[in-house]
């Protein structure tokens, strides 16, 4: 029995709508991708395969919106909510900002930081071969890329973004704009994938969103003492570690490491 029959016959046999739900399993038992609790975005989400992953990993603690162009069926999953619409469209990333219950019309001129209540963002979207290399490739990287734009604007820093390439010219350049975002990126190919395919999978940890970067120099207000004895100061939400520094003291310092969701910082005053 070919493989690739393997897998759809298992797909039926165990309830899933699309062998591709176990390309996510076995990224998920890779990367330990979910953790109970997690809110995540499917985009390309019919006929549900992938939503049905998700949701069995982050359990009814978490929430799953899964978005396509097609229908989607209804799924035995309260905690999965569906979104039909193109991701290359406002309308689309409008309702799905609702369904993930951040205002989907923000004011440009609030100085309010951005909501992002997101865990994890996957994409398995892919564009309707032609069979032109060429222009398969390109519209497939423009799909990349809108992924790419929705996690930025949804992930959590930390969060994490897994997004299926296939193989040509473009994909460097692309890889290395999700590198510049994320603390590491890596190309994976799931055991279920087909051996003739060119897809492979990015799979990025640790979304980076910070208000400072290394080498930054700038004044500090210390609030507040961690568990090592570091002074803790705070820059737009975005925490710093100042070793030396107490409580009540403003500090001039130099940021030298960042992290996802804290940096460390040497006092120079």
């Amino acid at each position: 029995m070919a493989r690739k029959d393997d897998f759809y016959n298992r797909a039926k046999q165990e309830g899933y709508r699309a062998r591709s739900a176990y390309k996510l399993r076995q990224i998920d038992e890779e990367f330990d991708l979910f953790d109970h609790g997690d809110t995540v975005v499917d985009l390309g989400a019919a006929p549900g395969g992938w939503l049905q992953i998700a949701a069995e990993e982050v359990t009814e603690a978490g929430t799953v919106v899964g978005v396509d162009l097609q229908r989607i069926d209804d799924l035995d999953h309260p905690h999965v909510e569906t979104v039909r619409g193109d991701m290359t469209e406002e309308r689309t990333r409008y309702y799905l900002r609702k369904a993930l219950g951040v205002d989907p019309d923000p004011d440009p001129d609030d100085d309010a930081p951005p909501v992002r209540p997101v865990d994890v963002v996957i994409s398995d979207m892919a564009p309707n071969m032609t069979g032109e290399y060429q222009l398969d490739h390109a519209r497939s990287i423009h799909l990349c890329r809108q992924a790419l734009d929705t996690a930025l604007e949804l992930l959590k820093p930390g969060g994490d973004f897994v997004v299926k390439v296939f193989d040509g010219p473009d994909l460097a350049d692309f890889r290395d704009d999700v590198d510049a975002e994320f603390q590491y990126v890596r190309a994976y190919t799931p055991e279920a994938s087909r051996k003739r395919s060119s897809e492979r999978y990015l799979i990025a940890r640790g979304r980076t969103d910070a208000p400072v970067a290394e080498g930054d120099r700038l004044a500090v207000d210390v609030t507040d003492v961690g568990e090592e004895g570091d002074g803790i100061a705070s820059v737009d939400g975005f925490t710093l570690f100042v070793p030396g520094a107490e409580v009540g003291e403003t500090v001039e310092v130099v940021v030298d490491d960042v992290k996802p969701r804290f940096g460390f910082a040497e006092r120079v005053d």
